[in-house]
């Protein structure tokens, strides 16, 4: 920093005010400090920084899934907020396995992160209590609790399933099954099948007739699933399946075997990808506004920061029913 300094002509001081916040530097003295910076390489000590002033710049963003676009969605909402600020991102994958998202938090809190950013409210009982015990700012997206651990963005995954159910069966479908995949881990997934199953069973139609595949969500899969359902379950007339992925891969095999969608079966997705409306026919999805939710949980977080007062802090982004020839 002082070669830096010696280089642009001015003091440590205003070198260090540039990098923690560059518009407190006057535009005028601004360029020969940024010249200086990138002729001579200068990369700054973060932690050493971050021990001087507790202040690290850093956002941790957990995800449980680091092949799903739909993260990358959320972690782009999260992005565009935090670098405009001067925030880096610190990104974490769980596996959906709540004891990695345990070690990961502990891992990541010990960078000494201004705040954090966890995907959904399901967490262990000592990860719920480490983010806590934090001291830091926490946000919660894609779901929604009863008790969030302190601020929270997303909607009730359960409701999705339920309306998507009732869609369903407005259109006339009888037989309908839900099928997702490892739901035992991805309980998201879980509440929007309970959701479905209690609408059907409302409605007095059987809630049995789907299935949860022993593999993670792939084209693959939800080929293999549509085609288990209708060998095992001739009687269906609608699969919702638990994300897009699944849905898509289930189209491509009905066009595959000849099946008609949806004359034979109707199929629902749930997501809102973009390749969803690209399958022939176009599937019916639940759009989730997962860039929205990136975005808010960031500007909370940001809120938080410059020692305001969030009024809000559990906001329902809500979901929306996107109706295409898939059904």
């Amino acid at each position: 920093m002082r070669e830096v300094a010696d280089r642009a002509g001015v003091s440590k001081i205003t070198v260090s005010r540039l990098l923690r916040d560059p518009d407190s530097v006057s535009k005028k003295l601004r360029p020969r400090v940024e010249a200086a910076i990138r002729e001579l390489g200068y990369v700054p000590n973060r932690i050493a920084g971050g021990l001087a002033s507790m202040h690290t710049q850093m956002i941790p963003v957990i995800v449980p899934a680091l092949t799903n676009s739909v993260f990358a969605d959320i972690v782009q909402g999260v992005h565009d907020v935090l670098l405009s600020r001067g925030y880096q991102i610190l990104l974490g994958n769980t596996n959906y396995s709540p004891d990695e998202e345990e070690a990961l938090i502990s891992a990541l809190l010990g960078w000494f992160p201004e705040g954090i950013i966890v995907t959904g409210t399901h967490h262990s009982e000592n990860g719920r209590a480490i983010l806590e015990n934090s001291g830091i700012p926490v946000v919660e997206v894609m779901g929604l609790g009863d008790q969030p651990v302190d601020m929270n963005v997303g909607f009730s995954n359960f409701q999705a399933g339920y309306e998507m159910a009732g869609y369903l069966f407005d259109r006339g479908y009888r037989r309908i099954a839900f099928v997702g995949a490892l739901m035992d881990l991805d309980l998201r997934a879980a509440e929007r099948r309970d959701g479905c199953c209690a609408a059907l069973a409302e409605r007095g139609l059987p809630v049995n007739l789907g299935m949860d595949c022993p593999g993670r969500s792939a084209l693959r899969l939800g080929g293999e699933a549509i085609a288990r359902v209708l060998e095992q379950t001739p009687e269906v007339d609608a699969v919702f399946f638990a994300n897009d992925v699944l849905a898509v891969g289930a189209i491509l095999e009905c066009e595959r075997r000849g099946v008609e969608v949806p004359g034979r079966v109707a199929i629902a997705g749930f997501n809102g990808l973009d390749i969803g409306a690209e399958t022939n026919p176009a599937l019916t999805t639940v759009f989730s506004p997962r860039y929205k939710m990136g975005h808010m949980a960031a500007e909370m977080l940001m809120q938080r920061l410059a020692g305001e007062e969030v009024e809000n802090k559990v906001i329902d982004t809500g979901f929306e029913i996107i109706e295409r020839q898939s059904t």
